[in-house]
């Protein structure tokens, strides 16, 4: 293994959304991490776990019955030697199971016990369930996208669960693991989306504050209201992203599109309205990618809005090796880099207990203890 987290060991329990992404980070940094996926008689449960097959690079895979005193006795084995456990269930599921944070730090004091929910362990919300965009939603964050006069898009699931889930999970676990060498103690990391994605909005708070943000959509710099920070459809149906905030980059961002920027005051407010309407109207009368062109070398803070298919592709990206083939598909490299310890994928998605028999041999079971495990439908793969 490679990469800053090097000889880090993690237990994930298998699980959607912000739990792999956390985790995902983490192998990414070097982090040897087991999931333990589901098993039920002999037979690995494959649902709708399967669709973060994006998110499931560098790991390995165990199959284990979780509904046996057996499948439970393999993860306690495993979270004594591991640094992290890290589980993405509803509130009480993991106690329930006998895999709690009181029954796995009497295992393993030295462990860091990280969850991941939409509500939090506790609250009135906790017990119930949720998606990203109503994470978001309660966040305030949900409130600040989209259009006047219309209501606010759907983020995908960048807002709540992954950028206040995922990300915050492995803040969480690097901090407690730097912790970890000052007591010698492990903790519970209680990462929340709600919690991540209200954090997120920190910036526009401290304008609120200040009388510098108006609490309505596309009403400000950066959400839409100035012509300068939008994007505009282009002649072949393609978007262009424009940001040229400082008055430089809008001088050049006029010149681009052939206007006299004495026509187009950057900060009168009261006519930005009409100059959205004109620059819109020129942005379409080309394609997206003869504005790239126009635009490629310059300051003005002009970008040709990519698909996902287009971005790996893209020259800049190529350069930096933004994208790296992860068993014969593009995905994001990994992020940030580091100059003595860089991270790596070291493998693709484990197919779901397909690395049971190694694992299982790495604590001390040989073939025929291996083997009566199978046959007794505690482990599969």
């Amino acid at each position: 293994m490679s990469g800053p987290l090097s000889g880090i060991r993690v237990v994930e329990m298998s699980a959607l959304g912000p739990a792999p992404y956390g985790v995902m980070l983490l192998a990414d940094l070097g982090a040897d991490v087991v999931r333990i996926d589901r098993a039920s008689g002999g037979q690995v449960k494959v649902g709708f776990e399967a669709t973060m097959a994006g998110l499931s690079r560098g790991r390995r895979s165990i199959a284990v019955d979780l509904k046996t005193d057996e499948g439970r006795d393999l993860v306690h084995q495993l979270v004594r030697r591991a640094d992290v456990f890290v589980e993405g269930w509803r509130p009480g599921v993991a106690e329930r199971l006998g895999l709690g944070p009181d029954e796995l730090l009497a295992d393993n004091p030295r462990l860091v016990y990280a969850r991941t929910t939409g509500w939090g362990q506790d609250g009135p919300l906790a017990p119930t369930a949720g998606h990203d965009i109503g994470y978001a939603a309660i966040a305030g964050t949900l409130h600040t996208v989209g259009r006047a006069d219309q209501p606010p898009p759907p983020p995908v699931n960048y807002l709540a669960d992954f950028g206040g889930g995922g990300t915050f999970l492995a803040i969480g676990v690097l901090a407690a693991l730097v912790e970890r060498d000052r007591s010698g103690e492990g903790q519970v990391i209680d990462t929340a989306m709600v919690d991540g994605a209200a954090s997120q909005t920190a910036f526009l708070h401290g304008l609120l504050a200040m009388g510098a943000w108006v609490d309505e959509r596309e009403s400000n710099l950066l959400d839409g209201a100035a012509p300068f920070y939008d994007t505009y459809a282009c002649a072949d149906g393609r978007f262009l992203a424009v940001g040229a905030i400082e008055p430089q980059f809008f001088l050049a961002f006029c010149e681009g599109i052939g206007v006299d920027p004495s026509e187009f005051p950057q900060q009168d407010r009261a006519s930005w309205p009409d100059q959205k309407r004109r620059i819109a109207a020129i942005i379409a009368t080309r394609t997206r990618d003869e504005w790239a062109a126009t635009f490629d070398g310059t300051d003005a803070c002009v970008a040709p809005v990519l698909s996902l298919a287009e971005a790996p592709k893209h020259p800049h990206n190529v350069a930096r090796e933004a994208f790296v083939d992860v068993g014969g598909q593009p995905q994001p490299a990994p992020a940030p880099r580091f100059s003595r310890t860089p991270g790596a994928v070291e493998r693709p998605a484990p197919t779901h207990g397909a690395d049971t028999d190694d694992v299982l041999t790495e604590l001390g079971l040989d073939a025929d203890a291996i083997a009566e495990l199978r046959d007794a439908g505690i482990v599969a793969g």
